[in-house]
């Protein structure tokens, strides 16, 4: 591998280290992130591993006294890294597209110049799978969304979107579990809950669960 394809790995000050993974966003990159994740957790001091998209954070039971043994545990840990597959569950998430929320609807037709009816059925055809849970508390990063209806990000982020939004940014699709900025193109809404810190694990989704957007209705 040559050096600009290799791993970047910075300290997040003296609680966390990040590495951050070159390659592709598909599913067998971000496979070989859970295989790392998997493996170093179990390492000595590292009280967390999460995965993000194509990346991994550790955090620390107590600040590592060799920082380099670590990096070259990690750079070593993702030569070595198989696509590690994970078996989740298939959720079924009921999608009014269109309408308020979903007001990009139409500005994501017009930027891919398909019709709205075209976007729709684009993007509930997949079965998505969840690369990572990040941003806010329960959300769920997909994987596997069709490049036709890729949309950039707003260059000006929304204040606001409402909870439950699907939404479009760049070449991934995700849906918020509670309301709050997005940089991203709300084309519809669920009621679905994805996060109650009541439950016994307040998250609903996690890695490797997929999910199949069913079309309820489409508000023009």
């Amino acid at each position: 591998m040559r050096a600009l394809d290799r791993p970047r790995i910075s300290l997040l000050g003296t609680s966390a280290l990040l590495f951050e993974a070159p390659g592709t966003f598909d599913l067998p990159h971000q496979q070989r992130i859970w295989a790392l994740a998997a493996a170093a957790s179990k390492w000595p001091g590292i009280r967390e591993a999460i995965p993000g998209i194509t990346n991994l954070m550790l955090t620390f039971e107590t600040p590592p006294r060799e920082v380099a043994s670590l990096i070259t545990a990690l750079n070593e840990g993702w030569d070595e890294a198989q696509e590690l597959p994970i078996g989740g569950r298939e959720i079924r998430l009921p999608v009014t597209y269109g309408g308020e929320i979903g007001s990009s609807l139409q500005a994501v037709a017009e930027h891919t110049g398909l019709s709205v009816d075209d976007v729709v059925s684009i993007h509930a055809a997949p079965r998505y799978t969840v690369f990572a849970l990040g941003s806010h508390p329960g959300y769920c990063y997909l994987g596997g969304m069709d490049p036709r209806i890729t949309m950039p990000r707003r260059q000006t982020p929304l204040q606001r979107s409402a909870g439950g939004s699907v939404s479009i940014g760049g070449s991934q699709t995700g849906v918020s579990a509670s309301p709050g900025p997005s940089g991203w193109h709300a084309i519809g809404h669920t009621t679905w809950t994805f996060f109650d810190p009541s439950w016994p694990t307040p998250a609903a989704l996690a890695p490797g669960d997929t999910i199949r957007f069913e079309i309820e209705r489409v508000i023009r």
